[in-house]
């Protein structure tokens, strides 16, 4: 009998080795490119050799490790997840996914009957975008959808995305020639803690996800005029705080009165030389709009900015709306959830369907490929924040879904057949 707490023991153990590497002392911070990432990056690739893969690193940065069938035309089946993360951020966002699947493939390397179809485990460099302002930069790659105006964004100390690939090892030259084709693709897989308090207070181990959120990520600049904090009068300031303020009130309202398939969140909020006794003569913030349903999200996303511009008319203050960042709903794989619940069905746990309002690499990889997500339970639904933890017992019931799922559609295959 398979002891999967053993397993998910030693998954635990790989997340706790992974978390030590850290940018600063005091959390865990691996953004994309620096010294930190690639130490964990290089981490990563040696237990995925030490699993009987065969390992590359792709001109990104994605660590992707390959059970290869005997037949070199067969298509590939991908699980995937990613190994940076946020600043001051949890252990298991992103690289539970790639050590769950590290351990299934690692199951399946030391069996002797041959695939049916080529295994990839694809750990994504970049998917939370947090230092080029850009998400999905490792699996848009694998997807053949990269933009390579991309190449020339710079971060924040003015490095270009091209520099710092290169500097890490990579090849901006040859994005192109990793990506799989879509013809190649049989599907894509990908497990991932919850990020949402539904599974905690259920509670349940796992749940299926049936669609994934559209998102707006908008960078908003008010303009007014900076003046002394003694000697403006009230009526006569043009301050731009406070009508990025009335903005933020405003977003949260709109949200709050549109139902439960749209949040809006201000995130990010800038004073360019602020002082204490000076009006604000700046403020630069960001609006992040998200729905499954699109529809909404238009509508919302127009509305918005209509407020903004009417608040900034009213106040006097100039208002500049700049779309960062779109991506659509995406809906999950008909075929491979309907295999994925009943794994879940067959390991005994309900199925507990689940829109995730959070974006994942299997947005731009849905694209190309049928993909289906597991979510994994997390305390209390905390995520991008140290107290992200999961526990032992709903590790090991992920690991058991997960290795049911994979069996079915290997089952559903015979050598050739691809």
């Amino acid at each position: 009998m398979t002891d999967y707490s053993a397993r998910a023991a030693r998954v635990l153990g790989h997340i706790e080795e992974l978390a030590a590497i850290s940018e600063d002392a005091q959390g865990v911070t691996r953004t994309f490119g620096t010294e930190a990432f690639q130490q964990g990056r290089a981490l990563v690739e040696s237990w995925m050799r030490a699993a009987g893969l065969e390992t590359r690193l792709d001109a990104i940065g994605n660590v992707r490790g390959r059970l290869v069938c005997p037949d070199p035309a067969a298509k590939t089946f991908v699980i995937g997840s990613h190994i940076d993360t946020v600043v001051n951020a949890g252990k298991y966002d992103g690289p539970l996914g790639v050590l769950l699947g590290l351990d299934l493939l690692e199951q399946l390397a030391s069996q002797p009957a041959a695939l049916p179809f080529h295994l990839e485990l694809i750990a994504f460099s970049d998917e939370e975008g947090v230092r080029f302002h850009t998400t999905y930069l490792g699996s848009k790659v694998v997807a053949g959808s990269f933009d390579p105006s991309l190449l020339q964004r710079p971060d924040a100390h003015g490095h270009t995305l091209a520099e710092v690939l290169t500097a890490m090892g990579g090849r901006p030259e040859e994005l192109a020639a990793d990506a799989l084709p879509p013809e190649s693709w049989l599907g894509y897989f990908e497990m991932h803690i919850e990020q949402g308090p539904v599974l905690w207070e259920q509670p349940a181990p796992v749940a299926l996800v049936t669609a994934i959120a559209g998102q707006r990520r908008v960078e908003l600049t008010f303009r007014g005029m900076a003046g002394h904090a003694g000697t403006v009068p009230m009526r006569m300031r043009q301050d731009a705080l406070t009508a990025a303020a009335e903005f933020v009130l405003a977003a949260e309202q709109f949200a709050q009165q549109h139902g439960q398939n749209l949040v809006a969140t201000v995130g990010k909020l800038y004073l360019p030389q602020s002082a204490s006794n000076v009006i604000p003569g700046e403020v630069v913030c960001s609006l992040d709009l998200r729905s499954p349903d699109e529809t909404q999200l238009a509508a919302a996303y127009a509305q918005l900015q209509a407020q903004a511009a009417a608040i900034g008319q009213r106040r006097q203050v100039e208002v500049s709306w700049n779309l960062i960042q779109q991506t659509a709903p995406v809906a999950c794989d008909a075929a491979l959830n309907a295999e994925l619940a009943q794994a879940i069905a067959e390991a005994g746990h309900e199925v507990i369907s689940l829109v995730s309002g959070a974006g994942h690499d299997a947005v731009p990889i849905s694209q190309v490929a049928p993909a289906t997500m597991l979510f994994i339970r997390c305390y209390k639904g905390i995520s991008h924040n140290p107290l992200e933890n999961v526990e032992l017992p709903d590790v090991a019931a992920a690991l058991e879904v997960a290795e049911r799922f994979l069996t079915r559609i290997l089952h559903q295959h015979t050598p050739g057949s691809c």
